[in-house]
């Protein structure tokens, strides 16, 4: 049991576990593994068993993580959804992952409320609630020590629904029941970023989301502590840093450029010296934008690139990416297999589809939650498998994405990848934000659409986008550049950074076919 919070409450029980950034709520180690032992406790007095479903919907939340220690020790699969959601989402996602219970807050009573009259089959109980919904009345009935059949159980995570319905990625429950037995990510943030029990790591996106939430267990396995921000602000973030001496964090490009777009006082401004590992991931980082922050930071930044399937995960330091401009890494697990239409691979520095090939062919495998069409389309004809990117690999085994393959604009016949333009539209110093699609074209079949969220939105119109196209034009080929830009006060993404896409391509779609 030494890799789990109840060793540590054992061996330091007044050490935090959990510190929220804004308000300074502390969750001790030994405070963690008694809210821990009535949520296992409260499950089986509701009648959720081993191997059971019980779902999470709450904003980022001191005990948040008692649940889900709760749940895993119960020997659960514990699905987390998104609280920004619509109802309907939140309903399906109850109804297809299985689940039994759904543990909540009173805070999202406003989407929670439809969610219980369209799902009434999953009972709720909420934090902050009254009557027989109040969670942490059920709680305090419950004795805090560990239950009769204490087992390791494991999440069921849900895509984010940027490319369609949201997925939800299964796993087996861990062949090894105990509940502190060592598992493959904590692995990788021990021995790759050289997280301890004395790193204090700072968590500013929502733990709903499959990076957030497992590396921040995997540093309560190792006995550190968790700063989680309630919600990201750039500033409060640094602010973050300094007051509880950070050193270690999760990153997602889109907090770089917000972090980049603050005044040089500001930046300034605060201590990050304790800093010593940046973790990033998520998305390709444009390469002006993870230079600025080398540049800021110093060689901290630490990138992998992985998947909620966890099929495999690529590593590379600051020295890395140096040498590397653009790279997401070299394979830490698996073997990177880049690959044609028909699966077959492709030479170096070809573009393909980028798949992993387990080097233990007895890793247990994800598969899609009730879907086995989108599954058996995650494999090709060798067994490998895809998270759907493009990609190539250079010489010295380093790979680079290019986009994920449903986001590629077909112009005239011509391949285009909307990541590329994106990356250079976004260093633009009167860009706050930008996407871009493909809309439906009767002449070229889709025509290249930028779709951009301006730094000042009394600036949107015909001069900007003249000026964005004349900036372009000599970094990009014309078959590329945008025949349409668009402005909007905001684009749909995620608090990770993720964008949906998809609603705005439907946007588009939509109204080409009203207008045809």
């Amino acid at each position: 049991m030494q890799f789990h919070p109840a060793f540590h409450a054992a061996t330091a029980p007044d050490k935090p576990a959990v510190i929220m950034a804004g308000s300074g709520e502390t969750v001790t180690y030994g405070e963690l593994d008694a809210a821990s032992n009535r949520v296992a406790q409260l499950l089986r007095a509701r009648g959720l068993m081993v191997g059971d479903t019980v779902a999470l919907c709450l904003e980022n939340h001191p005990m948040y993580f008692a649940l889900c220690w709760g749940a895993q020790r119960a020997g659960l699969v514990y699905v987390a959804i998104s609280s920004r959601l619509t109802p309907p989402e939140i309903a399906y996602i109850a109804h297809d992952s299985g689940a039994k219970l759904l543990l909540g807050s009173a805070s999202l009573a406003h989407v929670l409320d439809p969610v219980a009259q369209a799902a009434p089959q999953v009972p709720q109980l909420r934090i902050g609630a009254d009557g027989d919904h109040d969670l942490e009345a059920a709680l305090a009935q419950m004795p805090a020590h560990p239950v009769a059949d204490e087992r390791a159980g494991c999440d069921m995570l849900y895509s984010s629904g940027t490319t369609g319905k949201p997925k939800g990625v299964r796993q087996p429950l861990p062949a090894e029941p105990e509940i502190g037995a060592v598992n493959a990510l904590m692995g990788i943030a021990s021995q790759a970023f050289g997280i301890t029990v004395d790193s204090v790591y700072l968590s500013p996106a929502p733990l709903y989301h499959a990076a957030p939430l497992r590396w921040s267990m995997s540093v309560h396995r190792l006995g550190g502590t968790v700063v989680v921000m309630e919600k990201f602000d750039p500033e409060a973030a640094l602010a973050a840093i300094e007051r509880y001496k950070v050193t270690d964090s999760q990153w997602v490009p889109t907090h770089f450029v917000r972090l980049l777009k603050l005044p040089p006082d500001l930046r300034a401004k605060y201590d990050i010296s304790t800093l010593k590992c940046a973790i990033h991931a998520a998305a390709p980082c444009p390469v002006p934008v993870k230079h600025a922050m080398i540049e800021w930071w110093g060689p901290v930044l630490m990138e992998y690139y992985a998947g909620t399937e966890g099929n495999g995960f690529t590593f590379l330091t600051s020295a890395d990416w140096l040498a590397h401009p653009g790279s997401v890494g070299r394979a830490l697990t698996a073997t990177i297999r880049i690959c044609d239409d028909e699966g077959d691979e492709v030479p170096r520095r070809a573009e393909g589809q980028v798949f992993f090939e387990q080097v233990d062919p007895a890793a247990p495998v994800f598969k899609y939650h009730n879907d086995p069409e989108k599954t058996a389309s995650s494999r090709n004809k060798h067994g490998w498998t895809s998270l759907g990117d493009v990609g190539w690999e250079d010489e010295d085994g380093f790979l680079y994405l290019t986009d994920r393959k449903s986001f590629m604009i077909i112009s005239g016949g011509v391949n285009i990848y909307p990541q590329e333009i994106e990356n250079l539209l976004i260093t633009h110093p009167k860009v706050t934000d930008v996407a871009v699609i493909g809309a439906p074209d009767a002449e070229m079949g889709e025509r290249v659409v930028a779709i951009v969220q301006p730094a000042d939105m009394a600036q949107a119109g015909p001069a900007l986008a003249d000026e964005l196209c004349e900036w372009l034009g000599p970094q990009l080929s014309r078959v590329k550049m945008p025949r349409q830009i668009d402005f909007r006060a905001e684009l749909p993404r995620e608090p990770t950074g993720k964008l949906f896409k998809r609603l705005l391509r439907d946007e588009y779609r939509a109204a080409a076919a009203q207008n045809a």
